[in-house]
């Protein structure tokens, strides 16, 4: 998988790697010097910041021929299931990469490591690097103390390594409650990093785990398990973003006690940070999408407005709009805000150069043009692209009754408005020149139909064309051949730049606005396209068949994006 059309540009991470390659840091034998890994916990769906990760990861090893891994940070089974990891291994593929190398699979879970996680932590009990301690969690987490004071050691911290052991086997065997004990590696309860204040590293739950079952009770924190699954697997860089640079000391010590035990050998994974993504406009918090689900604010975890990377597959983002707009935004050290803009820039960057158009009216109003024969048509051509000529063109027919967009008409026209009212001339898209002569209305003044005359002599692409100048171009559709199709016009979820800065409440920032129903009609030339193909469709933008609703004979189209950034205005 390559993108041809992006340059990639030099970051801390790319300089280190070659310093790296350089130095012959990772040289060992029949490994590649690089090799990464994607390692979401399988709680939920992946966000648009997920694939800033997967780019940079599955991109960094490709670039440098080497490999990248999948693997599922599964040590939190009460959260966790086959759903989400189903749901995470199909976007990956999705964004277009692949966990294979050299014909071999690299797909991997933690909860594969289990048994040698809970042998490593016998040795560190052993050696006098971790202890049980029998304390409640609110008392371990008062112990801890703050940033600016230093932590209390706890009353079993110097238990004897035997008790330890011994009560470490109990937990195994599921002789005590949850709650009851935790294993506690031991390193400084003065600490400046709080993450090394005697950080808790195993746990008693009894919850059934999507993989291993009811096999066991005590499971692996994050901390703990990670950075072994790292060694384990010989990564060489630990890709992660800033929030965990503060347990990078941990995530060495943890390693480091454990060549010194003797379970594990050098070269060590290094772990280095960068940046993760914030977009303006939106949110990814997992726990304020959830809620966004739970109180059907939204359709479900695929709503198009979500920023879910099923939800923005579903809106009809291309994985190659998400890898550009991962390319552009960059790798850096610091945090910033990327906004929403540049997002939907990238998808209509990439769909100019490929997507098909097409004509569609959302809003129909008809249009009679009452000097053109009853029962006659003419037939109309366009281009399939206008700077394609090698992907032909479409076809399709003029006739006494079309369909236009409502906005396309008005009775009092203001300053500036060039379509149609009673009197003024515009061209019909790929057709003729009319002219308006009156409008239709009901008892309530709304406007039901138009009526024109067309000029026989001003066909598109005919000489007697030129001789009609004229300042409004609207697209139509005839009434013969029209399909009708349900359009969804969507836009961003959020009203607010930042919906959950401060002490805000994100519901409060929902776009009123942000989902529009009609039903319309398209061109007959795509009556039976499959889910999922995109179009430009003339003059209202980039759309796509819902990959879930959509199909023969019931055509839904998902707006992505429209032509232009009308947020720049608001």
């Amino acid at each position: 998988m390559t993108d041809t059309h992006i340059e990639q540009a030099s970051n801390f991470i790319r300089q280190k790697i070659d310093a790296d390659t350089a130095a012959a840091k990772f040289k060992r034998a029949g490994l590649p010097s690089v090799i990464t890994r994607f390692p979401p916990e399988p709680n939920g769906y992946l966000h648009i910041g997920h694939a800033k990760s997967i780019c940079l990861n599955f991109g960094m090893a490709r670039d440098y021929g080497g490999r990248c891994h999948l693997r599922f940070d599964d040590t939190n089974p009460e959260k966790e299931s086959v759903e989400y990891v189903n749901s995470i291994k199909d976007t990956v593929q999705w964004l277009g990469f692949d966990w294979h190398s050299n014909g071999v699979e690299h797909l991997h879970y933690a909860s594969d490591y289990f048994e040698q996680l809970y042998q490593f932590a016998e040795r560190l009990i052993q050696a006098g690097h971790a202890y049980i301690d029998s304390q409640d969690g609110d008392t371990i987490r008062f112990q801890r103390g703050q940033l600016n004071s230093p932590g209390m050691n706890s009353p079993f911290r110097d238990r004897p390594v035997d008790e330890s052991l011994d009560i470490f086997h109990r937990m195994r065997a599921g002789e005590f409650a949850e709650g009851t004990h935790v294993l506690r590696a031991k390193i400084d309860m003065a600490s400046s990093f709080m993450a090394m204040r005697d950080p808790v590293i195993y746990r008693i739950r009894y919850a059934h785990h999507h993989r291993t079952g009811d096999a066991w009770c005590i499971y692996p924190l994050y901390d703990f398990t990670h950075c072994i699954s790292d060694a384990i697997e010989q990564v060489t860089h630990s890709l992660c973003t800033l929030e965990f640079e503060n347990n990078r000391p941990l995530y060495n010590w943890v390693l480091a006690r454990l060549v010194e035990v003797g379970a594990l050998a050098q070269p060590l994974p290094e772990q280095t940070e960068f940046a993760r993504l914030n977009l303006t406009y939106a949110i990814t918090s997992k726990r304020k999408l959830l809620k966004l689900v739970e109180e059907n604010k939204v359709d479900g975890w695929d709503d198009p407005r979500m920023m879910t990377l099923v939800g923005i597959r579903r809106r009809g983002f291309t994985p190659e709009s998400i890898r550009l707009f991962c390319e552009r935004i960059g790798v850096s050290k610091a945090d910033s805000w990327i906004d929403m803009s540049t997002l939907e820039q990238a998808v209509r960057d990439d769909l100019d150069e490929k997507a098909p158009r097409a004509v569609a009216v959302l809003k129909p109003l008809k249009l009679i043009i009452d000097n053109y024969p009853d029962g006659q048509t003419e037939p109309c051509k366009a281009p399939v692209h206008p700077h394609h000529p090698e992907m032909g063109e479409r076809h399709f027919v003029f006739s006494k009754e079309l369909w236009i967009e409502h906005d396309d008409f008005m009775v009092e026209p203001m300053k500036g408005f060039f379509r149609l009212f009673v009197g003024n001339k515009v061209r019909l898209r790929h057709g003729f020149v009319i002219e308006c002569t009156s409008y239709d209305s009901d008892e309530h003044g709304n406007v039901t139909a138009v009526h024109a005359n067309y000029y026989a002599d001003s066909k598109s692409g005919t000489e007697g064309s030129n001789n009609y100048k004229v300042k409004g171009n609207i697209h139509w559709l005839s009434n013969e051949s029209a399909v009708s199709a349900e359009i969804r016009v969507y836009d961003r979820l959020f009203s607010d730049a930042h919906p959950d800065a401060g002490d805000k409440d994100f519901l409060d920032a929902l776009n009123a606005d942000s989902k529009h129903i009609s039903q319309g009609y398209v061109e007959s030339g795509i009556a039976n396209v499959a889910a999922e193909t995109h179009f430009q469709f003339e003059r209202l933008g980039y759309f796509v068949t819902d990959r879930v609703d959509s199909k023969s004979g019931a055509l839904v189209f998902n707006r992505i994006v429209g032509l232009k950034d009308v947020w720049q205005k608001k």
